[in-house]
């Protein structure tokens, strides 16, 4: 369980990272925005995934 939610920040990071540089690409900064958001979601749930593997050991 904790590799399926670890392999899913680093989706949303990634994903995030895409959408923001299309977004400044095309000059869309909502498209922008979003992929901010989407990095932060996933920096939010691989910081949440770390914490949980310190307090297992």
């Amino acid at each position: 369980m904790a590799g399926d939610q670890k392999g899913k920040a680093k989706k949303e990071q990634v994903k995030g990272k895409a959408k923001e540089a299309v977004g400044r690409a095309v000059g869309n900064e909502r498209m922008e925005a979003e992929g901010r958001a989407g990095q932060s979601k996933g920096d939010a749930r691989q910081a949440k995934e770390k914490a949980k593997d310190t307090f297992k050991h």
